[in-house]
């Protein structure tokens, strides 16, 4: 399948690390000190003071400055529109609290998508679903470069599943000559999805990690015509087979019977011969054929 080339925008914002960020214990256990203080201070003058309220604001901008990360998670960040970079390492992380901060999550998810009706290559109506295993590689332009990155994922996924099941025959029998059909070529199906995928998702900052085929069938109104078919196709290579055998069986036969000497057939005796020897072969009962060998 050609692949259609989905190229980034110019204005695409790419990732790039938070390089002010410390670790946030030592800074919390300041925080912690700062506002026991600032109630200490409070509590002796009865009253708020400038020391205490000034205590009070800083222990607030460090608690505001924190972030937890866990594990496959980030946490990307902007000021004033700008944006100012993210932030992959796990822990207790303090930043300038005046940051807007964001968490994006990391970890792999599962996309099981619902059966499509759509026409394969033939015109013939079909259900097809994937199933897609994909993950956020750059935080930055699943943030900023589309409105929602997982609405824009399951989108663009039915859009790359309805092309690529009009773009190749369901089976051989629809068209003799492919070389790649949806239900006889299923790896190379599935490679062609995936590149596919990754090349609509990467302006979302998406990987694809997987994608295969959960689900590909004719469509309802078709399907007892199509079964029909290919029990008829069944049938007659099954009788290929069988015809093919038996002539192979006579042949043998008539080479050995003339090699011992057996019997000497003229050319109606043999003609008469074969046509027996054939219903026994290939006929579906059992037959009681007789031989007449006699002038």
């Amino acid at each position: 399948m050609a692949s259609t080339s989905h190229p980034i925008s110019k204005t695409s914002v790419t990732e790039k690390p938070l390089l002010v960020s410390i670790s946030g214990y030592a800074l919390l256990v300041v925080a912690l000190v700062l506002l026991a203080f600032a109630g200490i201070s409070f509590l002796q003058a009865h009253e708020p003071t400038i020391l205490s309220v000034t205590l009070f604001v800083l222990s607030l901008l460090i608690f505001k400055g924190m972030s937890v990360i866990a594990p496959n998670e980030a946490v990307i960040t902007t000021f004033l529109g700008t944006y100012m970079g993210t932030m992959k390492k796990s822990g207790l992380r303090w930043v300038n609290p005046f940051y807007s901060k964001q968490k994006i999550s990391l970890r792999a998810r599962n996309l099981n998508g619902q059966a499509l009706k759509v026409n394969d290559k033939s015109g013939n109506p079909i259900e097809i679903a994937a199933v897609v295993v994909w993950q956020v590689d750059d935080t930055a332009r699943a943030t900023f470069d589309v409105d929602d990155y997982s609405v824009f994922v399951h989108i663009q996924s039915e859009a790359a599943v309805r092309k690529l099941a009009s773009s190749y025959a369901y089976d051989h029998s629809e068209d003799d000559h492919a070389d790649i059909t949806l239900r006889d070529s299923t790896g190379l199906i599935n490679e062609y999805l995936e590149r596919e995928l990754n090349e609509r998702l990467a302006r979302a900052g998406v990987v694809v990690i997987e994608a295969r085929i959960s689900h590909l069938a004719y469509a309802p109104e078709i399907a007892q015509a199509m079964l029909q078919r290919q029990q008829a196709a069944a049938m007659i290579a099954a009788r290929r087979q069988i015809v093919d055998g038996a002539v192979g069986m006579v042949e043998m036969a008539l080479l050995r019977l003339e090699d011992k000497g057996t019997v000497t057939l003229d050319t109606d005796r043999k003609a008469a011969l074969v046509s027996n020897l054939l219903i026994v072969l290939c006929g579906e009962k059992s037959v009681s054929p007789i031989v007449n060998t006699s002038a």
